[in-house]
């Protein structure tokens, strides 16, 4: 090869270049876009707080603070809420006597008996409260409102040993 032939394939070869470089980009961004979908962005350090939430297959914290939080979305969507989804949490998290007993409480008030309102709180936690016989209860606080006009219900929350609510109420059976 001559000098002159190299100097004519430069400009095709950096075309091919640019052109390979530009696919395995875009492939690459184009492979990432469903990974970075299923995964949440960052929090930004400056502005934002990082937020963990975490728990522990059977146990028991776990347990009620999942259901809280499924029962509350299913609820809560006010466009469509779904009420299949909570009955079927409260048949898979409620013993079935205790159930019955909520159901008739439901009756006599005219609230949701879960979360001892009418309306869907905008936040909930849930601590651990101790052991209560062969039991374990739970405090479950629900806030309601937001700004200046929240307000803050708590529940005791009883679960027996095989991980079945099976009494909520206003106060402890401590």
């Amino acid at each position: 090869m001559n000098r002159k032939s190299l100097g004519r394939r430069r400009p095709d070869r950096r075309a091919a270049v640019a052109v390979g470089l530009a696919l395995a980009v875009g492939l690459g961004v184009a492979a990432q876009v469903p990974t970075q979908a299923a995964v949440h962005a960052p929090a930004r350090t400056s502005t934002a707080a990082v937020q963990t939430v975490s728990g522990t297959p059977g146990h028991v914290v776990t347990r009620v603070a999942d259901f809280y939080g499924a029962y509350i979305d299913a609820k809560g969507d006010y466009t469509d809420p779904d009420a299949t989804l909570a009955t079927a949490l409260r048949s898979h998290y409620l013993t079935p006597d205790f159930a019955e007993r909520l159901a008739a409480w439901e009756e006599e008030n005219g609230a949701d008996g879960v979360l001892r309102a009418q309306n869907v709180p905008a936040r909930w936690t849930v601590t651990d409260n101790g052991a209560v016989g062969h039991a374990h209860e739970l405090v479950v606080t629900l806030t309601f409102g937001s700004g200046t006009t929240k307000q803050k219900t708590k529940l005791f929350v009883l679960v027996e040993r095989y991980n079945h609510i099976s009494d909520i109420g206003t106060t402890s059976a401590r």
